[in-house]
């Protein structure tokens, strides 16, 4: 053996290394958590997810609610993973929280893996690349939030990956992006991509022609089986989020001026280390429009109009969640622009010193105010959520009917049948979801006995009412807390 061969073998594994990173950052989210009050998830959207699955392994059932199937859940494939939770009894915790790291694990080997390929003079004893990627505030939340936010990304990624090394495999590609689909509906943003490719790099019409049918293919073998999937459940192709989602949110969003919503979706991706990787990004892109790589153009076009997409229909509430699954290949694009100049011989050692440390520090200080930020959404999910459900557990009959916005931890916790005024479960509502006359005529006309939500989302329901419970504690004020309302 030579001496170069024997140091290479006593090197440690670079995934060996990333997995213990990404276990070190949600390891530490889930520390903050429990020491500020206690382990859980950020959002309550995590627990409908929990629902179905433990539904679908104790009942065979894809329902939220035994006996009526529904389309509520809207990654199908992310809800079939949390279903092993149950059968391994590692479930609603344990299961959750490994399956978010296993993705930002393999977001971070993929990031890792790709900028050795793309940047031969970067061979360093540590995985820097993946390092950022397994330890960036948003991913960690990402992977801590019991949501299928990051396997939504990792797919994304590996498909615009594979455009930037120039694949051929457009069936595979069409797989892959049939395969997103049923993590996320807007996994069919990445036909475009591979369209755009396939017309750009192929050199003869007919294959071109060939690149176009074996996606379709692909795509076709998995999204077919989706659309007959809702269809089946719901009626419509897509999942009641899908529509629902758009319907609550539209009057709203078209309040806000252009500057108000423009500044909600740049502040989530600029409140992160990245703000120092903005010179690499574009330094990057420089060099995949000198070297013709219609690929990383394609993953450019992808993420704008993914962007833009959202931008026109939803709020970036909630650290930008929505918009999250594009961040990985976008913080990827900013590494490879870092280390092409790091490790060219163009560099200046002081300003290689400086965007290092930058980096370095930018990265560790996110994490930290990541972690608390993670930890005082956990507060609120506990704090009101779960806890309205437990008093509901204490102090209603199971059989009472109870009009609910935001039905996660309430759906979990207890068994009573459910109005779900978010449209989630009840489509019958989102055609007047934010028109609070037609929802107490609608109200009014159902077996609904009790109104849980919070004041500011209702103020004509439940202007006149006393509520008989309000979540929340002393330790943790917030400006509103959910209300348990008599409704008739």
């Amino acid at each position: 053996m030579t001496r170069n061969s024997i140091a290479s073998s006593s090197r440690p594994d670079a995934r060996l290394l990333l997995a213990l990173v990404a276990l070190a950052g949600v390891v530490f989210f889930l520390i903050m958590s429990a020491i500020t009050y206690r382990i859980g998830f950020p959002l309550d959207d995590a627990w409908i997810h929990l629902v179905y699955a433990r539904n679908l392994v104790e009942h065979g059932e894809w329902a939220f609610r035994l006996g009526e199937h529904s389309a509520g859940s809207t990654a199908p494939l992310w809800t079939v993973l949390l279903a092993i939770g149950f059968l391994i009894r590692l479930a609603p915790y344990v299961w959750t929280f490994f399956l978010g790291w296993l993705a930002l694990t393999s977001i971070a080997i993929l990031a890792e893996t790709t900028a050795r390929r793309f940047v031969k003079s970067y061979q360093p004893r540590f995985p820097w690349v993946g390092s950022f990627l397994a330890l960036e505030w948003h991913l960690t939340w990402s992977a801590t939030s019991g949501m299928e936010t990051l396997l939504h990304g990792l797919l994304a990624m590996t498909v615009l990956v594979a455009l930037m090394m120039r694949s051929r495999r457009y069936l595979t590609l069409g797989l892959l992006a049939g395969l997103s689909v049923w993590v996320r509906p807007d996994g069919l943003t990445l036909l475009g991509p591979i369209v755009f490719t396939a017309l750009f790099q192929e050199d003869s019409f007919s294959s071109r022609l060939r690149a176009i049918v074996n996606l379709l293919i692909g795509f076709g073998a998995l999204f077919l089986p989706y659309l007959a999937f809702n269809l089946y459940l719901s009626g419509s192709p897509m999942p009641n989020t899908f529509y629902a989602k758009q319907a609550e949110y539209e009057a709203y969003w078209l309040s806000k001026s252009l500057t108000e919503r423009l500044t909600g979706y740049i502040l989530p991706i600029l409140a992160s280390p990245f703000i120092a990787l903005l010179p690499g990004m574009f330094l990057w892109m420089r060099e995949g429009i000198r070297q013709r790589n219609w690929g990383a153009l394609a993953g450019v076009i992808w993420f704008l109009g993914y962007i833009g997409i959202y931008f026109m229909r939803l709020p970036a509430y909630q650290h930008g969640r929505y918009i999250i699954p594009a961040l990985p290949v976008l913080y990827l694009w900013g590494m490879l622009g870092l280390i092409s100049y790091l490790t060219s011989p163009r560099a200046h050692p002081r300003i290689s010193l400086m965007w290092k440390t930058t980096i370095i520090l930018l990265t560790l200080s996110f994490q930290f105010i990541g972690a608390r930020q993670n930890a005082l959404d956990v507060v609120w999910i506990e704090t009101q959520m779960v806890r309205t459900a437990n008093w509901v557990n204490q102090n209603l009959p199971a059989h009472t009917v109870l009009a609910v916005h935001d039905i996660g931890a309430i759906g979990y916790y207890t068994q009573n049948p459910l109005i779900d005024l978010a449209g989630l479960l009840t489509p019958d509502v989102v055609p007047f979801i934010r028109n609070e006359e037609r929802l107490e005529a609608y109200l009014n006309a159902s077996p609904a006995e009790y109104l849980i939500t919070f004041p500011g989302l209702y103020p004509q329901l439940t202007a006149q009412r006393k509520p008989i419970f309000e979540a929340g504690i002393e330790q943790f004020p917030f400006d509103e807390n959910m209300h348990v309302y008599r409704w008739k």
